[in-house]
């Protein structure tokens, strides 16, 4: 079986490679253990009606239900695709995310993924002027694409990554009215309530330089092109974890007192075998008082039991 790998990343450049089948690193503190509890990060979901993919998301749901956290927040790709299919097929991958989700024994919170965004493609047929189109169907179906609430003493902010560029893609970017919210819901807290962010595209990562060399740019589909400056608006925060997903790899990433995982895939291969080492999978996070800890559960998907890829 190909082992996960996960890659830790410290402000003195130094990589840390781990391959262990699950991981566990401390978020670090002393604080009391109050408020202790668990939450799950499931990202690239790509659903679809192909290839097992519903019996395989099934299978991951009863895994997180037999670990029983307090709330999941999926990391966005919850569908295999509605950018560049016709509404039926679109709306059928997003009935069927609805559906399957009610499997779930707790609260799920939803971020917003590139594949969310609904017939931007052009050889989807579907015009600009359908109430669903972009962001509108992930919206009606699920959601408010950026949102917060809070869990026993920490902040969660969920925000949508995904910036349609009108020229038939997308690239990664929070926008200026998700900068002023950000803003807005920041004054509400205090500078030592821990905040964790989800949001699909990664803000940081490593995965380009290693997969392709030092000097090389990361594409603007890629990452967050404006992470920098999200990320200031969190300097006088407490900001203690970014969930990333999109590029089905996983990442532990410690820089400037903030952590940023990239948390594998359920998917891994969007439901093909493994992928870039990686097993299908999902980021356990639990919680101790103002710390954390981490752990990559592999729920035990068999790729071998679908169709050839």
């Amino acid at each position: 079986m190909i082992k996960a790998k996960a890659i830790k990343l410290f402000l003195a450049f130094a990589i840390f490679i781990s391959f262990e089948n699950c991981y566990t690193q401390n978020g670090g503190g002393d604080q009391e253990e109050s408020g202790d509890f668990s939450f799950v990060f499931l990202t690239d979901i790509h659903l679809q009606s192909e290839l097992n993919a519903p019996e395989g998301f099934s299978k991951a749901i009863q895994r997180v239900n037999e670990l029983d956290p307090d709330f999941v927040i999926t990391g966005g790709d919850l569908v295999m695709d509605a950018l560049a299919v016709p509404y039926n097929r679109a709306d059928s991958l997003y009935n069927l995310y609805q559906s399957l989700a009610k499997e779930f024994n707790m609260p799920v919170y939803n971020t917003m993924g590139n594949h969310e965004l609904f017939g931007v493609y052009e050889k989807s047929g579907v015009s600009p002027g359908h109430a669903e189109y972009g962001e509108k169907m992930f919206e009606n179906r699920l959601g408010e694409r950026y949102y917060s609430f809070d869990h026993k003493g920490w902040h969660f902010m969920v925000l949508d990554g995904i910036e349609h560029t009108g020229e038939n893609g997308y690239i990664g970017m929070i926008d200026s009215l998700q900068m002023e919210w950000i803003r807005s819901d920041l004054q509400a807290l205090d500078s030592i309530t821990p905040i964790v962010v989800s949001v699909h595209i990664p803000f940081v990562t490593v995965v380009t330089q290693l997969e392709k060399g030092a000097l090389v740019a990361n594409g603007k589909g890629t990452v967050v092109n404006n992470s920098r400056e999200v990320l200031q608006l969190f300097g006088d925060h407490n900001l203690k974890l970014v969930l990333q997903g999109h590029l089905h790899y996983l990442e532990d990433i410690d820089a400037g007192g903030t952590r940023f995982i990239t948390g594998g895939a359920v998917s891994s291969r969007w439901w093909g075998g493994h992928y870039r080492g990686m097993e299908e999978g999902f980021v356990l996070v639990r919680v101790k008082g103002n710390d954390f800890s981490w752990e990559y559960i592999a729920f035990g998907w068999d790729a071998k039991e679908v169709d050839s890829w």
